[in-house]
């Protein structure tokens, strides 16, 4: 006899039908699940027998051989464990025939027959949604099946007992209660922050245009201060972002996965491989940078995560996608941030300040700034110097501009920008309430010339600095969408000498020098809370 159950295996954030086959014939007593399985598939059929045991069901003595189709696509996981309980229970007579067609089932299965939470619930989901089906799942994931579409389309047993009455009509499972959204936490607030003019208007040229961002400054400048503002000043998610950010958080196995307002922050350790941050591992799941997709990807410390780690995240960083690639599989996570950074200009940290620095100074921020990569220094928009605000200015100074009015700002810039560049790029025919909006960082080619568009004067200030700063064209680029954000930002059409100017003033040139200009004078002489960023030679 045989039987058939429909469940999922994940691609990226996809979820893809797999079919679980059971065949009970005469033969020697066996149990053997092939369908190129991990670990966790194969010990399955333990776990299936003790669950089946709890309920009074005994398999038979007989040659018993479970098959997951199509055999080709590797599986992983442990949410096998309820649909091949249920084929064999179809198997042995246990349910009736038929009545799981047109149902989708996933769920981890404990000895005593407790269904538990797994993985990719969400990507499932929305499969059953898509074709039709209903969706059978553990109760702790009934919440995240919800949230796909229909809640009277989830059936989400506790335990494999109360499943079997529910299936057979002896008793029924509650329906899950509709999904809501829980109020988030307030962000931190701009106002906090005290002095730095010049690292609060590059931070937000940088959420206006979602530009990546560098700060170099001495140990208390306030840069990790300043990265957690950020997402404060940003947009919320549309609706496509929270869904593909839910899918992902689904398969990585994130617990309670809820749609969310707020833009994601990350700021992994400076100890986390290239598998943490990029993705992969021996059952390839998302990593950081796939986990702030559509938000904030902030590294502390920057010089200190492996240098491998880092060049790791050149390819997503430009591209918006993690590809982690195996020699049995293939798959891909969003992954479009904003990257945030913070670094000291050296070890000790303190170059610039002839009372405080080692006496390795000033070469000690050239070897330290040396474990980045020109290629990886390359990828950020912008580069900013932060000084400490001496204690008589915090003092003096009351609370800065508040988060709400900069966000004002930032949100009429990117509207401004969104509704040019989709002229420009003449892009899908996604519905407009599920379309994102389209940022300068996103500009490129004829649309970037088209959208920057030089006039006389400020083509001639662009030639002499790229010659002046060495720039990369790759660099060019991304001075072109600051200034673009800069004009935003101001309400004007075109770029002009002055924003071209500040933009420029934020990119950094090749080598440490960025350190090392500190060193030149006093502290006073380059810092201060009204310091003003170093603008090339006009």
């Amino acid at each position: 006899m045989t039987a058939r159950v429909d469940t999922i295996a994940l691609t990226g954030i996809r979820a893809v039908p797999v079919e679980v086959q059971v065949a009970i014939s005469a033969g020697l007593p066996a149990f053997a699940v092939v369908g190129l399985g991990d670990k966790a598939v194969t010990e399955a059929r333990e776990r299936v027998r003790a669950a089946l045991g709890r309920l009074g069901l005994t398999l038979p003595a007989r040659r018993i051989l479970v098959n997951l189709a199509p055999a080709g696509l590797a599986k992983e996981g442990s949410h096998y464990d309820l649909p091949i309980a249920l084929a064999l229970m179809l198997g042995i007579g246990a349910l009736p025939s038929g009545v799981l067609d047109g149902h989708l089932a996933l769920g981890e299965l404990a000895l005593d027959g407790t269904l538990a939470a797994v993985a990719g619930v969400l990507p499932a989901a929305v499969l059953a949604a898509e074709t039709g089906r209903r969706i059978i799942c553990p109760a702790a994931s009934a919440e995240e099946a919800a949230w796909a579409g229909d809640r009277h389309a989830v059936i989400a047993a506790p335990d494999l007992l109360g499943l079997l009455g529910h299936l057979t009509g002896r008793s029924t499972l509650p329906t899950p209660p509709e999904p809501r959204l829980d109020g988030e936490p307030p962000l931190p607030d701009m106002a906090d922050i005290r002095g730095q003019p010049v690292a609060r208007r590059a931070l937000e040229i940088a959420a206006a245009g979602r530009h990546n961002l560098l700060m170099i400054g001495p140990p208390g400048a306030g840069k990790s201060m300043l990265a957690r503002r950020l997402p404060g000043l940003l947009p919320p998610l549309a609706p496509a972002e929270s869904l593909d950010l839910c899918l992902i958080e689904s398969v990585a196995g994130r617990g309670q996965v809820r749609p969310r307002i707020s833009r994601p922050f990350r700021d992994p350790h400076h100890s986390a491989s290239a598998a943490a941050l990029v993705g992969g591992g021996n059952r390839a799941r998302p990593g950081e940078i796939s986990l702030a997709h559509g938000g904030v990807l902030f590294l502390d410390e920057l010089p200190e995560f492996a240098r491998p780690t880092l060049e790791a995240l050149r390819q997503p960083v430009e591209s918006g996608e993690a590809v982690v690639s195996r020699a049995a599989m293939h798959v891909s996570y969003p992954a479009r941030v904003q990257l945030l950074a913070a670094m000291n200009p050296c070890r000790c940290g303190h170059v610039a300040d002839p009372m405080l620095a080692c006496n390795r100074a000033p070469r000690c921020a050239a070897d330290y700034q040396s474990r980045l990569s020109g290629p990886l220094l390359d990828r950020f928009d912008m580069t900013i110097e932060l000084a400490p605000t001496p204690p008589a200015a915090i003092l003096a100074h009351g609370p800065g501009e508040a988060s709400a009015p900069i966000r004002a700002r930032v949100l009429a810039a990117r509207a401004r920008a969104d509704a040019r560049n989709r002229g420009l790029a003449g892009l899908d025919d996604t519905p407009a309430h599920l379309r994102r909006p389209m940022t300068n960082a996103e500009l490129e080619g004829t649309a970037l010339d088209q959208a920057a568009a030089l006039d006389g004067p400020a083509r001639e200030l662009m030639l002499r600095a790229s010659e002046r700063l060495r720039l990369s064209a790759r660099g060019v680029t991304r001075v072109l969408r600051v200034a673009l954000t800069i004009a935003d930002l101001a309400g004007r059409e075109r770029i002009g000498r002055p924003q071209l100017s500040e933009a420029l003033a934020y990119r950094r040139p090749p080598g440490p020098a960025a350190g090392l200009r500190a060193a030149a004078g006093p502290p006073r002489d380059r810092g201060g809370p009204h310091a003003r960023p170093s603008h090339p030679p006009q």
